[in-house]
């Protein structure tokens, strides 16, 4: 039997991102000048395919530090971020403590920092129970920070001085839920203080552009990437607000549900921020077996973005 033809419309950009890129880097240049064991708290990203390839390297994921045994063995803190707290907890134990935060995250961290300094009741926009949101929460001391996460919430809130709030959002959100949330927040509060450059990343607004060029041109979409990646989640958000009726996560091609994507003739796909493309053409070949397979990429901005390593593996790491 001849297999029906299938084109598939590949977005660009997809993938790991430049702050998922550094903190991989991080765990595994840490092996390098280490060895093994390299303590990771929490998962380095939000992928089971690269979370499992490191433990095979010499990783070892823990969920708290004190599951960590004395000594000095490296402690990597994962690119989500962590609360004050745990570098705090890592110092008093004389830790090897190598932070991967990626760098757009801290900059959300120092934003609400300074925020709190000057007197402002900081709102985070965000995910409760993400750990990007449980780090950004922790930086300040509890009743400076409040978490929103719908327009109900902005209807909710009952400031103690409406002149002095200012607010910072999780960078991995749907950049058009976030304007929402922002324009709400603006009506209710004319004084309130944002970022001076907005806090969804540039990876975040990318991958979700490309999808909303692609979304309306398919039958289906595919984004490869985890249940519980933040941006995954939101980039099949997207393509269903853009009129893609079929948008399915899939972490690998064993998790396909394959009667969603009968029948189909153009299939878009893309790739959350920490899906390594090996994952995308293993997804490609699995539709290769049952179609015709034909690919074009279609691309909407090329990225450059980089950023070096933790300051404590990069002397080594240039030797």
């Amino acid at each position: 039997m001849t297999k029906p033809p299938l084109e598939i419309l590949l977005c660009a950009p997809r993938g790991f991102c430049a702050g998922v890129v550094r903190a991989i880097d991080a765990v595994e240049q840490a092996l390098v000048q280490h060895g093994s064991p390299v303590y990771v708290r929490h998962e380095i990203v939000h992928n089971k395919y690269v979370v499992e390839s490191l433990r095979r390297k010499g990783a070892v994921f823990v969920k708290e530090l004190d599951e960590i045994p004395d000594g000095d063995a490296p402690v990597i803190f994962s690119a989500h971020g962590v609360p004050k707290a745990v570098p705090d907890e890592a110092l008093r134990r004389r830790m090897h403590a190598i932070d991967a935060t990626c760098p757009l995250v801290t900059k959300v961290h120092r934003e609400a920092q300074v925020h709190a300094k000057k007197g402002r009741h900081v709102l985070l926009v965000g995910h409760a129970g993400h750990p990007e949101v449980v780090g950004t929460m922790g930086q300040l001391p509890a009743g400076t920070i409040t978490l929103i996460e719908t327009l109900e919430d902005v209807a909710a809130f009952a400031p103690a001085d409406p002149a002095a709030l200012a607010f910072v959002t999780q960078t991995t959100l749907s950049v058009d839920d976030t304007r929402e949330i922002v324009e709400a927040l603006k009506a209710r509060f004319p004084e309130i203080v944002g970022p001076h450059k907005e806090d969804i990343c540039y990876a975040t607004t990318n991958r979700q552009e490309a999808v909303k060029k692609v979304a309306p041109q398919v039958d289906a979409l595919i984004v490869v990437g985890s249940p519980n990646s933040s941006n995954s989640q939101r980039l099949r958000e997207v393509a269903e607000r853009a009129g893609c009726k079929v948008a399915r996560l899939a972490n690998r091609a064993d998790e396909i549900d394959w009667e969603a994507f009968s029948g189909i003739r153009r299939l878009g796909m893309t790739a959350g921020a920490s899906a390594p493309e090996v994952l995308v053409e293993e997804i490609i070949d699995a539709f290769a077996e049952r179609y015709e397979v034909s690919v074009e990429t279609v691309t909407t901005v090329t990225e450059d973005v980089f950023f070096p390593l933790p300051r404590g593996l990069r002397g080594q790491a240039a030797e």
